[in-house]
């Protein structure tokens, strides 16, 4: 009869403390609800920014339509996304982003010897100046023209913000 009491008062200290587990996971939830969406894996979320590198203003969405991306689908650098992760509408946020989150770091394969040659004949390329090459798939980047020769050009495919740390400042506009 003693061990039978024993398992009941046991089984009943477990039933109280599950039910309270329950009850503080439920309470837990309508906080979250309540609280509105977070930025999270599969979100799709619309923003306003401010990137700025080595002091300058290099892009904004302020005054223009805000930026909208879908969590998860390499819409934007890794670096962005792992920092607007778990905020809410309306909250802003500063932070950097380092280049091995950002666009990379730059890599000297990328500056490459390309033949005049293969280059349109009444292109008048000059150095420091930017130009756009078309990639097999069909995409384009952004090429700069570090120098001129005889016979061909030198190029950097790096992309223009390789090697640079990211700064910038955040607002959630829209979580869905």
């Amino acid at each position: 009869m003693k061990n039978r009491n024993m398992v009941k008062k046991r089984s009943m200290v477990y039933k109280a403390a599950l039910i309270g587990f329950v009850f503080s996971l439920l309470s837990v939830a309508i906080q979250t609800q309540a609280a509105g969406p977070v930025v999270s894996a599969g979100k799709s979320v619309t923003a306003h920014y401010t990137l700025t590198v080595d002091g300058k203003e290099v892009e904004t969405s302020k005054g223009k339509e805000p930026v909208k991306f879908k969590v998860g689908n390499k819409e934007m650098i890794p670096g962005f996304e792992k920092a607007v992760m778990g905020m809410k509408a309306g909250q802003k946020k500063s932070f950097k982003v380092d280049p091995k989150e950002g666009y990379g770091v730059e890599d000297p394969k990328a500056v490459q010897n390309v033949p005049k040659s293969q280059l349109p004949k009444d292109t008048k390329l000059k150095p420091g100046m930017t130009i756009y090459a078309r990639m097999k798939d069909g995409s384009q980047v952004p090429v700069k023209v570090q120098e001129v020769k005889k016979d061909v050009v030198v190029m950097n495919f790096n992309h223009p913000l390789a090697g640079k740390t990211l700064n910038f400042d955040v607002e959630i506009v829209e979580i869905k």
